[in-house]
């Protein structure tokens, strides 16, 4: 192989493919790049065996050719080149050369033989999401999936259609998280869930970018392509649960509060949470007053006062902090609304006149 690269586009996808390389000591070249240059463009290809990469660039290829490299030492080694522009890259033996005006280095390969295959997913029945929405989508529930659970669908994101929306859910069975996104192309699936950490790369992968992105689906895998990167990760067999059945659907008790002052009160109370993260909120419409309570036995306690909107019965109520503060995050509206329906029933955070956001936290047993 011998091929002529530019810096700035090769290292751009050996940084994107990167972030999917394998560290399985048990399969060595799991940890090193698919390198793989015919007709003037050079393929990145990177595996975890749980998620694909391949990332195309344009190059000038005067000897086609296939090398698999360490992954962590080519991207090091051309990010720390500053001053050249230009790359040549070429193969001897069982040695990659890579040549600049300034700079030359060998790097030892790995046997391209044992390189897994990355699946090829046909595009039909394709659907296509700007990579703005579907980043969007995912990165507004992913924090309510389950982390390492014996159960895969809690440690997953569902993503269905409904009508004319996409809609993303995740849940540990403790909060719940649901978003929609409108789309303009109805999906053939009903239902896909990825797993929670192949979500994670998928968000950093097409984070900021700004063009569309092709999704298609086949049995146990899907497939994204955009712009030059095709990504497969393996769906999650099982089903996602029902948690439509566990939203309240009336309220006894509600309270609207600026996001910023119910942010700026959290941050005093949580200086006195207990190891047990617990918070305690008393809500008292008829007092006009919304009070947050954290106590340590080591430290002290505080009481904030949060000033707000009430209506309904007095309630007191125990949350989980980070539970409670997670959600904050995808509430894009200068209010939220906070809706209480008795003492052992779940807390529904809405954004204030957003219908497209739902977040809901189960209570901690009363103390």
């Amino acid at each position: 192989m011998k091929i002529e690269a530019i810096k700035e586009q090769l290292e751009e996808a050996l940084i994107k493919a990167d972030k999917i390389v394998g560290r399985n000591a048990s399969l060595p070249v799991l940890s090193g790049f698919y390198l793989d240059a015919k007709d003037n463009i050079l393929t990145v290809k990177a595996t975890n065996l749980d998620l694909g990469i391949s990332v195309s660039v344009p190059v000038k290829v005067t000897e086609p050719g296939i090398v698999v490299v360490p992954a962590h030492i080519i991207t090091s080694f051309v990010s720390s080149l500053s001053t050249d522009r230009n790359i040549t890259l070429s193969t001897k033996s069982q040695v990659l050369d890579i040549k600049t005006k300034a700079t030359k280095t060998s790097i030892k390969t790995l046997p391209s033989e044992d390189f897994p295959l990355i699946p090829e997913i046909k595009e039909d029945n394709h659907f296509s999401i700007p990579a703005r929405d579907l980043v969007f989508g995912i990165r507004s529930v992913i924090y309510s999936a389950a982390v390492g659970s014996i159960k895969p669908e809690l440690s997953s994101i569902s993503i269905t259609h409904e009508g004319e929306f996409l809609t993303f859910a995740a849940t540990d069975s403790f909060r719940l998280a649901e978003k929609n996104i409108k789309i303009k192309k109805v999906p053939h699936f009903k239902q896909i869930l990825i797993p929670q950490k192949n979500a994670l790369e998928i968000i950093k992968i097409f984070d900021r970018g700004e063009e569309e992105i092709s999704i298609s689906i086949e049995e146990h895998q899907m497939a994204l392509r955009s712009n030059g990167i095709y990504l497969t990760s393996r769906i999650i067999e099982g089903n996602f649960p029902d948690y439509r059945q566990i939203i309240p659907k009336e309220s006894t008790t509600s309270a609207v509060v600026l996001k910023q002052d119910l942010i700026n009160s959290l941050k005093t109370s949580l200086i006195f949470s207990d190891s047990f993260n617990q918070l305690s909120l008393r809500v008292s419409p008829k007092d006009k007053r919304f009070e947050i309570e954290s106590k340590n036995s080591t430290v002290g306690e505080s009481v904030q006062n949060v000033e707000s909107v009430l209506e309904g019965e007095d309630i007191s109520i125990n949350v989980n902090h980070r539970y409670f503060t997670d959600c904050f995050q995808s509430i894009t509206t200068d209010s939220i609304s906070l809706s209480f329906s008795g003492q052992a029933k779940p807390i529904i955070i809405k954004g204030v006149g957003d219908t497209s956001f739902l977040y809901l936290v189960m209570p901690m047993n009363q103390s």
